[in-house]
């Protein structure tokens, strides 16, 4: 694995993490719509990020 692809699956495991951080943090009973909205977009990230990985892999 080249050195370009490494740091780009070392900020694809961190915004993973973070993502992961964020999600164990909410509290279901309380939880509003722009917080779901924020989750959903961490996950569009995270999308986005392993497609150019795959994409930069082939």
């Amino acid at each position: 694995m080249q050195k370009i692809e490494k740091s780009q699956l070392d900020v694809l495991q961190e915004r993973f993490h973070t993502f992961m951080e964020t999600l164990e943090s909410i509290e279901p009973e309380k939880v509003d719509l722009a917080e779901i909205d924020h989750l959903i977009e961490m996950i569009d990230e995270i999308e986005e990020k392993f497609k150019e990985l795959k994409e930069d892999d082939q």
